[in-house]
C-alpha cells in the first residue's frame, strides 16, 4: 500500500477503537463496526485480522472483560451492574465468558484473585510489624536503565482504557514501520491516580523505536530518564496492577531505604494479551530512584 493508502487506514481503525471503548457496553457486531469505518463488511474482517492479529469479536470480548476484571478489582460495583457493562445480556452468560478467560468465575477473581496477595500485604504491613523477609515476597530488583528514546500517543483518562491509545499506535507502526519489528512496548504514567482525577489522569502509549521517522499528528517522543530503577515483575491480569502499585509504594518503598526521583513511572509490557491469557501476561514495573 502506498502511504496515503496506509494513513486512510489507520484513521479508520482509529475511529473503530473509539468506538468500540465508548460502547463496550451496547451490541457489537462486524457489520456495525464495519459502517463505523466506513468498510464494506466483506472484505473489513480480513483486513482487521491481518493488522491485529485476532478477529474483531475476539478484541470486544477481551476489551470487555478487562474492564470488568478492573471493576471487580478496584470498586464495589454488583455483579449484575459489571455483567451490563460489560455488554452481557445476563450474569450466567458473563460468569461462563469470565471464567473460560480468567480461569475463575468473576467472584470468586472479586475475592481471591491474583490482586488479593498484594492486597493482604499491604494490610498487614499496615496494621502489624512485617516478618523478616515479608517485604521481598515479590520479585523486586534494583537495576541502572540507560536512557531511552520512545514514540508514542498520549492518552488521558482512566488508565485502564491506555489499551485504545495502543491499538492506534499499533495501527500505524504495523501500517508504516512493521519491518521494525519487534519492539519494546512501554506504556508512561505521569500521575498518581489516588490524588488524581480519573477523567485527568495523564498516560502515554509507547514504542521503543522510530526516533527517525516523521510522526503524523498526536504523536510525540518521550525520552525515559537514565538512572536507577525498582523493577517489579508482575504476572497476572492488567487489572492487578493497581495493587501492584499499593505495595510496591506503600510497602517496599518505605523498607528498601530509597527515595522515589522526580520522574514519572513506567511499564514494559513482555508479552501480547492478544496471545496469552490474562494470567500469563508479564509486566515490568519501573520506578525511578534518586541516587543511592
Amino acid at each position: 500500500m502506498s502511504q496515503g493508502r496506509d494513513t486512510l487506514y489507520q484513521q479508520r481503525f482509529a475511529r473503530v477503537f473509539d468506538y468500540i471503548y465508548q460502547h463496550l457496553d451496547e451490541p457489537l457486531d462486524l457489520y456495525q463496526l464495519a459502517d463505523v469505518a466506513c468498510v464494506s463488511p466483506y472484505h473489513w474482517h480480513r483486513l482487521y485480522q491481518s493488522v491485529y492479529g485476532e478477529t474483531l469479536a475476539a478484541t470486544v470480548k477481551r476489551l470487555r472483560l478487562h474492564r470488568a476484571a478492573g471493576e471487580l478489582v478496584n470498586s464495589s460495583r454488583s455483579m449484575d451492574k459489571i455483567a451490563a457493562g460489560s455488554g452481557y445480556a445476563g450474569l450466567s452468560s458473563f460468569n461462563r465468558a469470565f471464567s473460560e478467560v480468567y480461569g475463575m468465575p468473576p467472584a470468586r477473581y472479586r475475592q481471591a484473585g491474583s490482586h488479593t496477595v498484594f492486597v493482604a500485604a499491604v494490610q498487614a504491613a499496615a496494621g502489624i510489624a512485617m516478618e523478616k523477609g515479608a517485604m521481598n515476597m515479590h520479585d523486586v530488583t534494583i537495576t541502572q536503565q540507560e536512557a531511552v528514546v520512545v514514540t508514542g500517543l498520549n492518552h488521558q483518562g482512566s488508565y485502564m482504557n491506555i489499551g485504545n491509545a495502543f491499538e492506534k499506535l499499533f495501527g500505524w507502526f504495523f501500517m508504516q514501520h512493521a519491518d521494525r519489528m519487534p519492539v519494546r512496548m512501554l506504556a508512561i504514567y505521569y500521575d498518581d491516580p489516588c490524588s488524581v482525577a480519573e477523567d485527568d489522569l495523564r498516560s502515554m502509549a509507547c514504542m521503543s523505536c522510530l526516533a527517525d521517522v516523521e510522526l503524523p499528528e498526536g504523536f510525540a517522543r518521550q525520552t525515559l530518564a537514565a538512572g536507577d530503577y525498582a523493577v517489579l515483575r508482575h504476572q497476572g491480569p492488567y487489572a492487578d496492577l493497581a495493587s501492584a502499585y499499593q505495595w510496591l509504594y506503600g510497602v517496599w518503598l518505605p523498607q528498601s531505604g530509597r527515595l522515589p526521583a522526580d520522574q514519572p513511572c513506567y511499564e514494559e509490557y513482555l508479552n501480547n494479551p492478544r496471545e496469552v491469557a490474562p494470567t500469563e501476561l508479564l509486566t515490568d514495573i519501573y520506578v525511578p530512584l534518586q541516587p543511592a
